[in-house]
Parts: structure tokens; C-alpha cells; sequence
């Protein structure tokens, strides 16, 4: 949609170089045999996304490693930065620094206000003042590390106050800031009791982002909650606020995937393969597929129960689909992350043993990672995904589905809670998750629908995420925040890396610390 207002201009002429900033490098590490730091690059979508416009650009990525500074050693990221092609700059949180940031006011707070869950909330204020002093950390990183004329990409909830504390510094420095998580309504989040501190952190910021146009308004409100004479000028995608002599630049701008990237593995002769085998293993009948990691937000009880209800108030679906669960590790150490994995597979026995017959399992519960070409297979066999959380930023597994549906007969039932929802209602079969009756209802209506209707619908959604990709994303953004966008960064050299193998950093022999495994592209706790 086009900008009513022209981007700002540079504060300096000259190169400009993209400085990242996320809670986690995009980087795993891990000890070797004999005590050499090993270091893996990362995956996910900001990772995809933001790449091309770091790799030999001289981008700058700043993060945490996921040590802590007392480790008896930490890693030189001297030689990883020259073999991504572009510079990693390490941000060292101590346990308790950790423990009260990060488990604490990002996991405890944040995440389940921002997800309408404010029950969950644990509004400790040594949470709050740890908060405020590792924003102060990351933001005396990029005072280090940026030098005017750089633009500093700032991501999610974990720093929302990297802006405001650059500027106690003195530093100038054109901000954006990217929130992948939703942002609540005026109601849910007045809650929160330092409400007015975050919203005038995030005012700091020349540019904020979010998934859809709701979340933008939900922020646009709370805004004008505590500020009434507020005003938003302008229409389209990106609108200007202004408070005073303050003027800020809000948008929406849903995240997305490699559409070409999935859809071409998915088509590789492996992922095909084992996709026949997946089908070979449960034939004669349809694969309904979730595919979440373990948190309360993706509304897995909620889920297993509307396919309880189905099977009991549809006895024509018994022996005709197969529901294949995969929930992905997460927070495994946290008592309510234990109960809720806990309750998933009573739920999951209490069905299977209620209504399997002879040759056929309802459930098939898988507890762990799948490798890349798994997850692939499976996306290619199912007919069906159930992407039901309670809340979602956007919800890549929708996206990723679509992009996998090579055949073109898949059925997307979707909450209508996710930020996709927003982009894939013309398609995707559109469900209230706490609605389990019509869950089920539609969990009837997705297998029993005609063929050349689940095409219609399916066509619809690929095209939708063919044009609407991860590299979009960020030239809208970056379109936004200072009219530029990924073509607008020429490589320094002609160096181009497709692969980046895994490097091993020299370390003390005797040295011993954890493996951390990060990635800035999972949005979650």
C-alpha cells in the first residue's frame, strides 16, 4: 500500500550500514570435543530475511549469546563474523541479569500481557528495574558498535527500550523497532503497571512496526489512552502520531516466509519420498497436522479436545483421519510448561484409548524437533493443518503449509486470532479456537470438502504467500524507515556464501560451559 508521508532522509550522507539488534545472535554455540567453541549459524525467518542486507554489506548483527558472563571463557566471534560476512556482536547477560529479564519481565510479563493472557502475568518489580537495565546494556552496544548515518533495526519485546536509553546517552541514531508478538487492546494492556514507561520507550523510536493493522490500532489506542490530544495523520499501511513536537512513524507489516525457498524443497525428490512413506504408514485416510512448540498460547488442550468432540459427533471420521501432533520442546525446566506437556498426553491417551480400533490411532503424538526434510514431508502430506493458537504475532507454520501444498489440496483451518488470519481469509477455513463445537464442525467440514473447492481455496492462499514474502518484509520496512530497500545495499566484494559451514573457535582445553542453541527467527519465550 503506498506511504502518505515521504520516509525521512539520513542523517548523514555516505554508506548507510543496518546494525540488527535481537535478543539472541543468530548463532548457535556449543562446546567440541577438547573445549573449542563451535559456532552454527541460526535459522528462521529473521535470519532469512535480514541476511542479504548484512552479508557483506558491512551489516552488523548485536545480541546475546545466551552465556552468561561467567563463564570461564567466552568465545572470540572474530572469525564466525568473517565467515557469515558480516559482524556479530556479542552481548554478555549475567544469571541474574537473565534470570529477572529475561525469564523474568520479557516470559513472565510480557509475553502472556501482549497475548491477552494477563493471568499469567507475575508483575514483580526487580523484573521491571532488570528490564530497564539491559535495555541500558544493548543500547550501550550500539553506541560501541553503530556510528552515525547507521540504521539500527531493533526487535521485539525483549527491547523495547534500547531507543530511549540511546538517547540518555547522547547518542543519535535513526531507530526502528519491529514487534513480532501481538500488542494487546487499551483494556488488557492498562494493566500492565509500568504502562506509561513502555509506550514512551517505544515513542523513542522514528519507526514502529507490527504483524497486521490491529496491532498497529491497539497501540495507536492505548497511545491516545494516556495522551488524548494524539493525533494520526495519514492512510495506508504506514501513518504518522504525533504527540507535540514529537512525530513517530507506525506501520503494519506482516512478516512472512521464503515462499520459493519451501516450495522448491518441498518439491526435492527426499521430502517427496518421505512424504509417500508418511501416507505409505497411514493409508486409506486424510492427515490433519499441528505443529507447535510447547506454550499455553498455541492452544493445543483446546485443539485436542475440538478433535475429541469431532470424533464423538462424527462416527464417519473414525477410521478416515489421522491426526499427526507435534509439539516441539520448550521451557522444558519451568513447573507450568511441565503440566501443560503434562496434560497434553493425558489428553492424548484418554483419546486414542477412547476410540482407536483395530488398524487405527486417532493421534499420532510426536514430543521432539523434526530435522528440516521432516518437517517438510510432513507439510506435503497432510491434507489438512490445524493452526489453532489462542494468539499469535502472525504464525509462520500457516504460511509455510500453504507455500509446501504443492499439489494444491490442502485445507487451512485457521485462528482466527493468528495475525495470518489477516492475510488468509480468503482461503483458510477461519475457526474461534475456544469454539470447540465449531472446531470440530469444521474439522468435518475441511475432510468432507469437494476437491475442486479445496483447490480453489488452496490457490488462493499460495498466491497469496508467493507475492507476500519474508524479502517483502523488509523492503517495506526499510522503504518505510528511510526509503531504501534490499537492492539499495551493494555488496562490498562479489563474495557470496550459500552455505556457511559450522566454525570452531579456540578455547582453553580445560574449559567447560552449556550448549546454547539460538535463533532469532522463533519468536517466543
Amino acid at each position: 500500500m503506498p506511504l502518505t508521508d515521504p520516509a525521512p532522509t539520513l542523517l548523514h550522507e555516505g554508506r548507510t550500514r543496518l546494525v540488527a539488534v535481537s535478543n539472541r545472535l543468530p548463532i548457535a554455540l556449543a562446546r567440541a570435543p577438547g573445549g573449542r567453541w563451535t559456532v552454527k549459524p541460526g535459522a528462521g525467518g529473521l535470519v532469512t530475511a535480514l541476511v542479504p542486507v548484512l552479508r557483506h554489506r558491512g551489516g552488523i548483527w548485536i545480541g546475546w549469546s545466551g552465556l552468561t558472563g561467567e563463564e570461564p571463557d567466552l568465545p572470540d566471534l572474530t572469525s564466525a563474523s568473517r565467515k557469515v560476512g558480516y559482524r556479530l556482536d556479542m552481548v554478555h547477560l549475567t544469571g541474574e541479569e537473565q534470570r529477572l529479564f529475561y525469564h523474568g519481565f520479557a516470559n513472565e510479563v510480557i509475553w502472556p500481557l501482549f497475548h491477552d493472557l494477563q493471568t499469567r502475568c507475575n508483575f514483580q518489580p526487580e523484573y521491571w528495574y532488570q528490564y530497564l537495565a539491559v535495555n541500558r546494556k544493548f543500547a550501550g552496544a550500539v553506541a560501541d558498535t553503530s556510528r552515525p548515518g547507521d540504521y539500527v533495526w531493533i526487535h521485539d519485546y525483549h527491547l523495547m527500550g534500547v531507543a530511549q536509553a540511546l538517547k540518555t546517552l547522547g547518542v543519535e541514531r535513526q531507530t526502528g523497532f519491529f514487534l513480532h508478538i501481538p500488542f494487546p487492546p487499551v483494556d488488557i494492556f492498562l494493566k500492565l503497571p509500568w504502562r506509561e514507561q513502555i509506550l514512551q520507550g517505544l515513542l523513542d523510536y522514528d519507526l514502529i512496526g507490527f504483524q497486521t493493522m490491529r496491532d498497529r490500532r491497539n497501540f495507536v489506542h492505548c497511545i491516545q489512552h494516556i495522551a488524548p490530544e494524539a493525533r494520526v495523520h495519514g492512510r495506508g499501511a504506514v501513518v504518522s502520531l504525533a504527540i507535540g513536537s514529537r512525530q513517530v512513524r507506525v506501520g503494519g507489516f506482516p512478516i512472512s516466509i521464503d515462499y520459493e525457498w519451501f516450495a522448491a524443497k518441498a518439491g526435492s525428490r527426499q521430502v517427496a519420498d518421505r512424504a509417500w512413506y508418511l501416507h505409505e504408514e497411514l493409508p486409506d485416510r486424510q492427515i490433519i497436522l499441528g505443529v507447535d512448540r510447547l506454550d499455553y498460547t498455541k492452544g493445543i488442550p483446546q485443539r485436542l479436545e475440538a478433535f475429541r468432540t469431532a470424533l464423538a459427533r462424527y462416527p464417519e471420521l473414525h477410521g478416515k483421519v489421522t491426526l499427526v501432533q507435534v509439539v516441539v520442546p520448550s521451557r522444558e525446566g519451568i513447573p507450568e510448561y511441565q503440566a501443560l506437556k503434562a496434560r497434553i498426553e493425558q489428553m492424548v491417551g484418554e483419546i486414542n484409548g477412547r476410540f482407536t480400533r483395530g488398524g487405527w490411532i486417532p493421534i499420532q503424538y510426536l514430543y521432539r524437533s523434526l530435522s528440516q526434510e521432516e518437517l517438510l514431508a510432513y507439510y506435503r502430506a497432510a491434507e489438512i493443518a490445524l493452526v489453532t493458537p489462542l494468539k499469535d504475532g502472525m504464525n509462520l507454520v500457516a504460511k509455510e503449509f500453504c507455500a509446501c501444498s504443492l499439489e494444491e489440496s490442502g485445507v487451512l483451518i485457521l485462528s482466527e486470532f493468528a495475525g495470518a488470519a489477516a492475510e488468509l481469509q480468503r482461503g483458510a477455513l477461519l475457526v474461534n479456537p475456544h469454539d470447540i463445537e465449531g472446531v470440530a464442525a469444521t474439522i468435518r467440514d475441511a475432510v468432507q470438502m469437494p476437491a475442486a473447492e479445496r483447490t480453489g481455496r488452496m490457490r488462493r492462499l499460495r498466491e497469496t504467500v508467493r507475492r507476500h514474502t519474508i524479502f517483502r518484509w523488509v523492503d517495506s520496512f526499510l522503504q518505510a524507515a528511510f526509503a531504501r530497500k534490499l537492492t539499495d545495499f551493494p555488496a562490498l566484494d562479489r563474495v557470496h556464501q550459500e552455505y556457511v559451514p559450522e566454525i570452531s573457535l579456540e578455547a582453553p582445553a580445560d574449559a567447560s560451559g552449556p550448549t546454547m542453541a539460538t535463533s532469532p527467527g522463533q519468536t517466543g519465550p
